[in-house]
């Protein structure tokens, strides 16, 4: 069950727009984005607080954290998901 609080950080996150957009090119463009649970270490989901919002392309696209892999991501961009997950937080708190 979804919480009152989990909705909003969600709302607040995807509010944010691609936050890799947003290193690359200075864009904060809250369109459509996909919320993506940063997985350290293994499957699953972490806590809703580790979600961030990544556009399509850099969610499931062929450039994307799904289509090239977290490693092949991070090597592509030069940058963790670690990292991008910072600046959301923040963004946010």
């Amino acid at each position: 069950m979804t919480t009152k609080a989990e909705k909003q950080w969600k709302s607040n996150v995807a509010a944010l727009g691609c936050c890799l957009c947003n290193y690359l090119h200075g864009e904060h463009d809250p369109g459509l984005v996909e919320l993506h649970h940063l997985r350290a270490g293994g499957w699953g989901r972490g806590d809703f607080k580790t979600v961030m919002g990544l556009c399509y392309e850099h969610h499931r696209g062929n450039t994307g954290v799904h289509g090239l892999g977290t490693k092949q991501f991070e090597k592509y961009y030069k940058i963790s998901q670690n990292d991008l997950l910072n600046w959301v937080l923040s963004h946010i708190i």
